[in-house]
């Protein structure tokens, strides 16, 4: 079955670093698109990155873009979201997703999340 399985959350302070990764399973990486997406405390959840299939094209919302970079390792089955100059309204829990294409038709997955707080 589909299991996407994040990482590297943490508690840092502003201007700090963190690096996320998702390992995934299940299904054909190599043909679909990755997401990260978070969920802040208000529960209100925001899209933070894109990578395409060949880890050529990434997307971002100008609220991280500049810090915030995706890559991908189509030998490892895994994404990461680098994030830098981190501020405290990117306290959120991180999720991995995956739109995987099926036959009869598009299903999507999300791992568990990794909490990542910003905080002095």
């Amino acid at each position: 079955q589909v299991q996407l399985v994040e990482s590297g959350g943490g508690l840092v302070q502003p201007g700090g670093s963190l690096r996320l990764s998702c390992r995934t399973s299940g299904f054909t990486f190599t043909k679909h698109w990755m997401f990260w997406a978070r969920q802040t405390p208000r529960k209100d959840l925001e899209w933070v990155s894109a990578i395409n299939t060949g880890g050529t094209n990434m997307y971002y919302p100008e609220t991280v873009k500049g810090r915030f970079t995706v890559s991908r390792d189509n030998a490892k089955n895994t994404v990461n979201l680098q994030m830098n100059s981190l501020k405290p309204e990117d306290t959120a829990v991180y999720f991995c997703n995956a739109e995987v294409n099926y036959t009869s038709g598009i299903k999507n997955y999300w791992g568990q999340g990794t909490q990542v707080t910003v905080s002095s």
